[in-house]
């Protein structure tokens, strides 16, 4: 097992983003809430531990407080905002509420060299750095001293180095901190001592031992969408056990032009992989006719899929596990800073949960994984391009990007839509510069002119937004020539659609997937 850092999570939007700096750096990276009990992370022998941001105040005494176990381990530890306030509060220093609040950029003066700070910030220099916080430390521990200071937090940057225990006010995890991702590496690397050694090739042994020896001699179901974690996880979970697996793709009417055809090719053709493809189309689209709110229309899609799913999970004889592509996100997602272990993960990452009578027990071999790293496993396996790079398609399908009722002549006239958008993009030698893209079919019909004729169509709207990691986004500058091609090229050969709009939302830290 390679090195461990561990995170102890106090509920900050961005934690996620501290675990991805650090696995880019090739060393292993844990989430567990602050409520984790003490022998658990006693277990994990963490070479290093830090706590994350939180949206609490440490000035009130109800707030959550790192576990004693955290000091307990002489490990270096590294707080962040919320985390270097608790850990001087909890060390016998002071935290006084907002009198002093930064949100934004700051500028960082580094007034003494530290650890911390070597081969990424010299003494004296300034550099930007991202803050939010109300709160601020008045008062530090004893064998603390300040090293580096902003005009709203005086003890920006602490440290005892006796004890290797570090502080800072501002979010290093963030792209708008300069040299952010550099100063978690000296923290792992250089003060932690962790060797950078995990990769993908590692993985990809370990997690295969790891299934046979889960799994056994018994059989396996895997629910193979067609989208990237379900693909990945079937070829991992093939590579282990052979025909062992047996993917059941349940085809509900709601792909983008041509993925049924393609998940059948590749998985049945090219893999080899046992597969039971059915196409229940036909009864998704009856269930949702008529149907128009987006939760809803999520939980019926999901019922549907289980009731399919489980019906054709029963006729596979011996079948004792049940493989998921469930994500990293997902897991943390599903344990609130609260602490506890969900049931279910949430409706936009997976439009049902398991039924509760299942008999079968979870196969997750991607569990570790963020959705990058996922793409990465998928190389190593073999996996083409054109499948490993695939833009995130959530579960609902096309049924969340209709808005209003779905029918049959709306979808056929979206997934030309997308196709058209799509193709465009991949002729411009944009696909992969984006998180991901496609088409929406609005709501909304407009009076147009075509040739010498009044046309009464649909609105179709364009979404193309950039991620480097999955969890924040913002939309993708296309140049005006571009979209007028693609509007030109969706209005000339889709039928029902007189008029293109491109939507420039952009997307929060807090969320997963975009959708």
């Amino acid at each position: 097992m390679a090195d461990t850092i561990l995170i102890i999570d106090f509920g900050s939007q961005v934690t996620q983003l501290i675990a991805r700096r650090l696995r880019e750096t090739g060393v292993y990276t844990e989430i567990l809430p602050c409520t984790t009990a003490p022998d658990n992370i006693a277990a994990a022998a963490p070479k290093g531990i830090i706590l994350s941001g939180g949206p609490n105040s440490v000035a009130l005494a109800d707030t959550p407080r790192a576990p004693q176990i955290v000091f307990d381990l002489g490990v270096p530890i590294l707080g962040i905002c919320y985390g270097q306030q608790t850990m001087c509060a909890q060390l016998g220093g002071r935290v006084e509420p907002g009198t002093s609040r930064e949100f934004g950029r700051a500028e960082l003066e580094i007034a003494e060299n530290s650890a911390l700070f070597d081969g990424v910030w010299s003494q004296h220099s300034r550099h930007t750095v991202w803050m939010s916080h109300g709160d601020h430390v008045a008062a530090l521990p004893d064998g603390f001293r300040v090293v580096a200071t902003s005009a709203g937090a005086p003890y920006a940057v602490v440290e005892d180095a006796a004890r290797r225990y570090y502080g800072v006010q501002f979010h290093p995890e963030v792209v708008h901190t300069d040299g952010g991702a550099d100063l978690l590496r000296q923290f792992a690397l250089g003060i932690c001592g962790c060797s950078g050694s995990w990769s993908m090739a590692a993985y990809r042994q370990r997690a295969i031992t790891a299934i046979r020896q889960q799994v056994g001699t018994a059989r396996v179901i895997c629910g193979l969408s067609g989208g990237v974690d379900s693909s990945v996880a079937a070829v991992l979970i093939h590579e282990a056990i052979g025909d062992q697996l047996t993917c059941v793709f349940v085809d509900h009417g709601l792909l983008r032009a041509g993925e049924a055809e393609e998940v059948v090719r590749l998985f049945g053709d090219h893999y080899n992989i046992p597969l039971v493809h059915v196409d229940a189309s036909d009864m998704f689209l009856d269930r949702l006719a008529g149907i128009s709110d987006p939760e809803q229309k999520r939980k019926i899609i999901g019922a549907s899929f289980i009731e399919v799913f489980d019906a054709e999970a029963s006729k596979i004889a011996d079948a004792k596990f049940l493989a998921q592509g469930t994500l990293y996100p997902d897991v943390i997602e599903s344990i609130s800073a609260a602490g506890g272990d969900a049931v279910t993960i949430k409706s936009h990452h997976n439009v049902g949960g398991l039924p509760d009578d299942m008999a079968l027990e979870l196969v997750e071999p991607l569990r570790e994984l963020f959705k990058d790293e996922v793409r990465d496993l998928g190389r190593e396996l073999g996996l083409p391009d054109t499948l490993v790079g695939r833009h995130p398609f959530p579960g609902p399908g096309l049924a969340i990007r209709i808005p209003g009722d779905i029918t049959p002549e709306k979808l056929d006239i979206l997934r030309a839509a997308d196709a058209v958008y799509l193709d465009a993009i991949r002729k411009a030698g944009l696909y992969d510069e984006i998180w991901q893209a496609f088409a929406v079919l609005l709501p909304v019909k407009t009076v147009g002119v075509m040739g010498d004729a009044r046309s009464y169509e649909y609105v179709c709207a364009l979404r193309a937004v950039t991620s480097s990691d999955g969890m924040t986004a913002d939309s993708y500058a296309f140049d005006h020539a571009f979209l007028s091609h693609v509007a030109t090229r969706i209005v000339n050969a889709v039928k029902g659609v007189n008029r293109v709009v491109y939507d420039v939302t952009s997307k929060p830290p807090g969320t997963i997937e975009w959708e």
